[in-house]
C-alpha cells in the first residue's frame, strides 16, 4: 500500500464492517470522518511496503475500537453504549485477526500492548500517557520492536511517572516526525 493509499483507509475500514452486516453494519456513520494520523504514520514505516494485513487499515480498526471504548468514535454511533462497546471489541478484534493471519506475531504482540497500557492509561485518568501510548504502539507496528520501547512500555506498566515521556521519546527516536502525537 502507497502512502498516499492510507487516506482512504476509514472509507475502507467502514466497508469492511458493512460486509459484516447485523447492528454493527447499522451502526456505520454515512461519511465516515475524521483525522487518520496513526494509520498515516504506520503506512510510512518500512514494515508497511507490502505487508498482506495491510497495516494502516488494522493500527486504524484497533483505534476506531479505541474511540468506541473511550472517546469519540469517527466511524460509528455510540448512541447505544452497549453495541458501542461490543464494536470496539470487534474491531480491536479485527486488527489483530488480520495480522495473527499474516503471521507478524511482533505486531500482535505491540498492539496487545497498545490495547492493554491504552486501557491503564484511560483508567487511571492519564490522557497524556494514553496518547503517548499510541504514538509507541504506531511506531512499534510501522518500524519494529525496539529495546527503547520496550524499556518505555515497562516503566508504563509499572507506573512510572516518566512513562509518557519515555514512550513518545522512543516513538520519535523510530519514526522520527512521522511518530504520532497530539
Amino acid at each position: 500500500m502507497s502512502v498516499d493509499g492510507a487516506a482512504a483507509v476509514l472509507p475502507r475500514l467502514a466497508a469492511l464492517v458493512r460486509a459484516d452486516g447485523g447492528l454493527l453494519a447499522a451502526a456505520i456513520a454515512e461519511q465516515p470522518s475524521g483525522a487518520t494520523p496513526y494509520g498515516d504514520a504506520v503506512a510510512h514505516g518500512p514494515r508497511a511496503q507490502g505487508h498482506p494485513a495491510d497495516l494502516p487499515l488494522v493500527l486504524e480498526a484497533i483505534r476506531e475500537g479505541y474511540l468506541l471504548h473511550y472517546g469519540a468514535p469517527r466511524l460509528m454511533s455510540r448512541a447505544d453504549d452497549d453495541l458501542a462497546l461490543l464494536a470496539g471489541d470487534r474491531l480491536y478484534a479485527l486488527g489483530l485477526e488480520r495480522l495473527a493471519a499474516a503471521g507478524d506475531l511482533d505486531a500482535v504482540r505491540a498492539l496487545a500492548d497498545l490495547i492493554a497500557l491504552g486501557a491503564q492509561a484511560q483508567a487511571a485518568g492519564d490522557e497524556e500517557l494514553a496518547e503517548a501510548v499510541w504514538a509507541a504502539g504506531c511506531a512499534e507496528v510501522g518500524w519494529g520492536p525496539n529495546p527503547d520501547l520496550d524499556a518505555a512500555k515497562e516503566a508504563a506498566r509499572a507506573g512510572e511517572t516518566s512513562a509518557a515521556e519515555r514512550l513518545v521519546a522512543a516513538a520519535r527516536h523510530i519514526a522520527g516526525d512521522l511518530a504520532p502525537t497530539r
